[in-house]
């Protein structure tokens, strides 16, 4: 795969997942030390070049439940919350 088509499929990806990485510098800050967008690019294409193959086959554990269930069990369940006081008020359940 060619760089730019490389670099067309981390964008498209990231754009699914609502990642803009436009909004990233193009200076890095030390004081901040925020990566630029040149820098997030190399190390996403190298991961892309190696990592996914790994990845491909993995799913979340299902319970036990197979197949078409399983997959639709696997993307229904949700990871635990951090901080569920703060998802409640976000979300209005502590105003019940």
């Amino acid at each position: 795969m060619d760089s730019d088509a490389l670099d067309a499929y981390i964008r498209a990806r990231l754009a699914l997942a609502g990642v803009d990485i436009d909004q990233l510098p193009d200076v890095a800050d030390p004081e901040t030390g925020t990566p630029t967008r040149a820098v997030i690019m190399v190390a996403l294409r190298e991961f892309v070049a190696t990592t996914p193959g790994a990845l491909a086959d993995w799913t979340p554990p299902t319970g036990g439940v197979g197949g078409a269930l399983g997959a639709a069990y696997a993307q229904q369940e949700a990871a635990p919350l951090a901080y569920p006081s703060i998802t409640t008020a976000w979300t209005g359940e502590a105003d019940r």
